[in-house]
């Protein structure tokens, strides 16, 4: 499904640049009002936060339904974002070679937030074989809430779990583009625009990481074509 954009007052391309280019380098607000205005772009910082809101989670959610398959063992685990001068956790998946699965941001860490982002993944990703995580008991105890819906949904088929924190080096690693990316930003004022603003910066990895098949085409040229 192609993203609206009525009743925005400037071109779409226009858009959709401001959007990635926040989204894919560690600039501010400020710092992308200077960078438009050099490109002949007259946009104020608070125009592009809300473009940022409002189409990056759409862009993201193109993105999740086009990415190419991904393996069936999984890493799973949080990092922290600040969101209003709070820490929050951002539980991120990805398989066995480093490819995204998965985001949510959440206000806690906790069992409902570990059950309810293994639900999601698995929505949209499908049952894996197996999952690594942490010796967090809340996430073990997420994922074993899952595996008991499973059990009586799913033929009996469980995901097998295994906690061994070296496996998931490669998950801690892609981290690291993440909070590259939101370090720079200082920080969010409202937990809504942190989740919105964290999903086109995913989406950016993901293309950045091949996800999405190119066909020739730049990361730009990819991202705007999630908005197609």
């Amino acid at each position: 499904m192609a993203i609206d954009f009525k009743g925005v007052h400037y071109p779409k391309p226009v858009i959709l640049y401001a959007v990635f280019f926040y989204a894919r380098y560690a600039v501010s607000y400020r710092d992308l009002e200077e960078i438009m205005a050099e490109r002949g772009v007259q946009v104020d910082h608070a125009t592009l936060n809300r473009w940022v809101v409002k189409f990056s989670p759409q862009v993201a959610a193109q993105a999740q339904r086009r990415k190419q398959p991904t393996a069936n063992s999984w890493r799973v685990d949080e990092t922290y974002i600040r969101v209003k001068g709070r820490w929050t956790y951002l539980y991120r998946a990805v398989d066995r070679d480093g490819q995204t699965l998965d985001f949510m941001l959440s206000e806690r860490r906790d069992l409902a937030a570990a059950r309810r982002f293994f639900k999601q993944a698995i929505a949209a990703n499908g049952v894996p074989d197996r999952v690594v995580i942490d010796k967090s008991g809340k996430n073990l105890a997420g994922l074993q809430a899952v595996n008991v819906i499973l059990k009586f949904t799913d033929n009996g088929r469980t995901v097998e779990i295994r906690q061994v924190k070296y496996l998931n080096n490669i998950l801690e690693q892609d981290h690291r583009f993440i909070k590259r990316v939101t370090n720079t930003m200082m920080g969010f004022k409202a937990f809504h625009s942190a989740a919105a603003t964290i999903a086109g910066i995913e989406t950016a990895h993901m293309i950045r990481k091949g996800q999405i098949p190119a066909n020739g085409a730049t990361a730009f040229q990819i991202f705007a074509e999630l908005a197609a």
